[in-house]
């Protein structure tokens, strides 16, 4: 996948996402990226759990919006999180540093953050601040291989309909082994195929009202 072939799209909401032109998809949804992230990963997810620390993995880096909103909540509720973020195919700085999501980040530095947090190594889990450290690994999700050790899954791989590979059942194993008991796994998607993967390997799998555009979105918590 060639990312320097994609686009800047401005969304509904004023963010901005980028369109991939020889899938036809976007990184995030045309009706608001900021509210997505915000809906999905942030009201659905960080703030389902008031644990005073949390262990995030995010499937699919890729813009690195949802890592951002998530170090602006952990600044804002003191709360310490350790992010691991899992990427194929990363987006260069110079393409990245085009989304204006700093902007809507009401916190002082926020900007600088967003460029440390693209610009440290893969492979290095660093220290951001004393709420928030960040590790970045490129692999492709088939090769993902972690014990239970986190408390959330962000799931924001590409839509089914461009990489249908990636909402099946083998790879919901995956993310099933890399969380902990009572861990939580959230996701914009909402489609029956994916719930039953959910399902299938042990997930409680609930829908949730879905962000704009979306009427529904999937939270799975593995059992205790």
């Amino acid at each position: 996948m060639d990312v320097r072939q994609h686009q800047i799209q401005p969304t509904a909401d004023g963010s901005n996402t980028l369109f991939m032109p020889g899938l036809g998809e976007t990184y995030h949804s045309k009706h608001g990226a900021l509210q997505e992230a915000l809906h999905v990963f942030i009201q659905a997810g960080f703030h389902a759990t008031t644990a005073d620390s949390l262990r995030i993995l995010e499937i699919g880096w890729g813009t690195g919006l949802n890592a951002l909103l998530t170090w602006a909540e952990a600044h804002k509720t003191q709360r310490k999180v350790s992010y691991t973020g899992i990427e194929a195919y990363p987006v260069p700085w110079d393409l990245a540093q085009t989304m204006n999501y700093p902007q809507w980040v009401d916190i002082d530095g926020s900007a600088e953050l967003f460029e440390q947090m693209h610009l440290m190594p893969w492979g290095e889990k660093q220290e951001l601040d004393a709420h928030f450290s960040l590790e970045k690994q490129q692999m492709l999700f088939e090769e993902i291989r972690f014990d239970p050790q986190f408390d959330m899954i962000y799931f924001d791989a590409f839509g089914a309909r461009v990489q249908p590979w990636l909402w099946e059942q083998p790879i919901f194993e995956k993310m099933y082994a890399a969380l902990v008991d009572g861990g939580v796994l959230v996701t914009y998607a909402a489609k029956g195929s994916v719930r039953r993967a959910m399902i299938e390997v042990g997930f409680l799998v609930e829908r949730l009202p879905g962000p704009p555009g979306k009427r529904e979105m999937l939270r799975a918590i593995k059992p205790i």
